[in-house]
């Protein structure tokens, strides 16, 4: 940490969605001073180009290069799958103060097998899983800042494990035929959107895929089984919005006998009353992702329906925010030992 008492930090793909979102959020933040904000492409133009909510003067646009390493004591990494290991791995035993924020899935599947069966690569960094900390704030349990490498979780299981691993460990839950309906603003798929979905009318349409074989699939499986113990038996279908940003998942549940809806709210309500971003609604609360938009919050409707022991758990977050650059705040928050809402609220 600098004499100024402020941390000296990197962005590694300072110009994607995810990437101008953390930017905004780190320039405001009292204890971080942003000393390279790094990219492939657009070299030496600056931030704002690419987002004029940006007003602070940074450093302008560099190659990975230009980085002093040994002044650097945080990298943040939003990066396509793949390419955050490599660098890690040049850098991670250069300099033992080093610490490094992954955005990307590079790190957050422990079983190296799984990961390149899903992520279709080859991992160039497999010893150093071990010594990564897959981090949803609400929930790690183990001490954070005894990790380098914090590895931040996807959006759309950020959205799901918040409101389902305390209701599986408290029993209130079946463990079978749960089904997680998940609808995200385009933004999730990155700038590169247009490669990934060629369907008829994008941006004015819903469109619902990889139903099958999500891969955020094996990251729920790999959590929600770390978590409780258990073998948990879903199914998950993601849909894209025409909107830019935000996600609401739908969670289908059959409650244990004797267990309501409020039981089931109430007890998320007790789980989450320390926690300064989770926000536990009134039992049958109709919810959007409106209220979430540009904030790092998760808000939850319990909601009953005609189906005895049915019950739909509703999570919003803003799928760049909570479920991204936010989140990566609050983890570096923790990570350094400053209050976990400070540049969050």
């Amino acid at each position: 940490m600098s004499i100024q008492n402020k941390i000296n930090v990197a962005v590694i793909g300072a110009t994607g969605y995810t990437g101008l979102d953390l930017i905004l959020m780190l320039s405001k933040h009292p204890k971080v001073k942003i000393k390279y904000l790094c990219a492939t492409k657009n070299l030496g133009k600056k931030i704002s180009f690419f987002d004029k909510r940006i007003k602070k003067k940074l450093p302008k646009i560099s190659s990975i290069n230009k980085i002093n390493w040994k002044e650097t004591d945080l990298v943040f990494l939003s990066l396509p799958n793949g390419e955050a290991q490599k660098i890690i791995k040049q850098n991670y035993y250069q300099n033992v103060k080093l610490k490094f924020i992954d955005l990307s899935a590079d790190f957050r599947i422990s079983n190296v097998k799984i990961y390149e069966q899903n992520y279709k690569l080859k991992h160039k960094a497999k010893k150093l899983i071990k010594d990564s900390l897959y981090s949803i704030p609400e929930l790690t349990k183990k001490k954070i800042n005894t990790y380098r490498i914090i590895s931040n979780p996807g959006c759309y299981p950020t959205s799901v494990q918040i409101p389902l691993i305390p209701l599986i460990n408290r029993k209130l839950i079946n463990t079978k035929n749960i089904t997680i309906d998940s609808k995200s603003g385009f933004s999730g798929a990155g700038k590169n959107l247009t490669k990934k979905f060629t369907h008829k009318n994008l941006y004015s349409s819903i469109f619902a895929y990889s139903t099958k074989n999500h891969r955020h699939v094996c990251e729920m499986e790999q959590q929600l089984t770390l978590f409780t113990n258990k073998k948990i038996d879903f199914s998950f279908n993601p849909h894209l919005l025409p909107t830019f940003r935000g996600i609401l998942t739908a969670i289908y549940v059959q409650t244990k006998k004797g267990k309501s809806g409020k039981i089931l709210r109430n007890s998320l309500k007790k789980f989450y009353k320390k926690s300064k971003f989770v926000r536990i609604l009134k039992l049958n609360t109709e919810i959007g992702s409106g209220n979430v938009l540009n904030t790092n919050n998760c808000e939850i409707s319990v909601c009953e329906t005609k189906v005895k022991n049915k019950i739909v758990i509703f999570s919003a977050i803003d799928n760049l925010v909570k479920g991204a650059s936010g989140q990566a705040i609050q983890n570096m928050n923790l990570l350094y030992n400053f209050s976990e809402n400070l540049g969050l609220k």
